[in-house]
């Protein structure tokens, strides 16, 4: 087999592909349900865990497809991107959070979607207008009513610069990474098996330099676990490579911001937070910008 052009001309747009990038940010919004049942093991050592579930998961797949293992054998341009794009946005997330209030770190970090909509218009046949850019601003202004309701305001104190400086690298990171990812296009997403055990072996190390150990107690932590590893830190990172890929990038990039959303509303409906007027002004934000974005898609169809 030869080896994938490392610069690939992007497909065009599918609708299949761009299903399954919303498949990823569906999943991801069961993140803070499935990690608040995990237990109270600390950031590293649950990336660690949870990047190998997800890494076994593919791997798996390739009993019945033998031939799909030779997509680890990439150039190294391929790895240092899988690799820093996944381990880089969640080890700049972690060191964020422990460095600024985890809510105002966590809107800085969440400005990804927009620069995604943004970083398109650097690909080859890609446009960049006008409504892409007011979708991903109001589903910006969206995330910023839902955590503004949740913590009762927001404010950025320059106490927590490093913080906050580490957390836009995390949007830079993560933006990079899925805007970059369709430059190589050609590379199979089974490639993706490698750059989450790599994750993980590094979560590891770093797991055992900063962190003490804690392992869940009980069935449900551990099927918590499980279901995360399968999940959002697993299944989600292949549809959301074949979405990035071959998919409409400025359309996932605005639709991300439902991830929070959703995330509020099933929280909610488990029973671990409260409706508020915030989600309700947030869902409108945010599938109002969403719809906004998506008008120059449904005239061309």
């Amino acid at each position: 087999m030869n080896a994938p052009s490392l610069i690939a001309t992007p497909a065009r747009s599918s609708f299949a592909a761009t299903l399954s990038g919303f498949g990823a940010i569906l999943l991801w919004s069961s993140l803070a349900l499935m990690t608040a049942a995990s237990g109270t093991a600390p950031p590293f050592q649950l990336a660690a865990m949870t990047f190998a579930i997800g890494g076994a998961m593919g791997a798996l797949s390739w009993v019945a497809r033998p031939a799909a293992a030779r997509s680890l054998a990439q150039p190294w341009p391929v790895w240092l991107l899988g690799v820093g794009g996944l381990f880089g946005y969640h080890a700049l997330y972690f060191a964020a959070l422990r460095l600024a209030p985890p809510a105002e770190a966590g809107l800085v970090a969440y400005l990804w979607p927009l620069l995604i909509v943004l970083f398109s218009a650097l690909l080859p046949g890609e446009r960049l207008k006008p409504v892409h850019v007011a979708g991903a601003l109001m589903g910006l202004a969206g995330v910023a009513v839902l955590i503004a309701g949740r913590t009762g305001g927001l404010s950025l104190d320059p106490r927590y610069a490093p913080g906050y400086g580490l957390a836009l690298a995390c949007a830079f990171v993560w933006s990079g990474y899925s805007v970059l990812s369709r430059r190589f296009g050609a590379v199979p997403t089974d490639a993706v098996v490698g750059f989450c055990l790599v994750t993980a072996a590094l979560s590891l190390a770093c797991h055992l330099a900063f962190e003490t150990t804690v392992w869940p107690t009980g069935a449900t932590q551990w099927l918590a676990i499980v279901g995360l590893g399968l999940g959002p830190v697993g299944a989600a990172f292949y549809l959301w490579d074949h979405g990035v890929k071959h998919g409409d990038i400025r359309l996932l990039g605005v639709a991300s911001y439902a991830a929070p959303v959703l995330s509020t509303i099933i929280l909610v409906a488990a029973g671990f937070a409260s409706a508020t007027w915030s989600l309700a002004a947030a869902t409108g934000l945010i599938v109002a910008g969403a719809l906004l974005a998506s008008l120059d898609a449904l005239r061309r169809r």
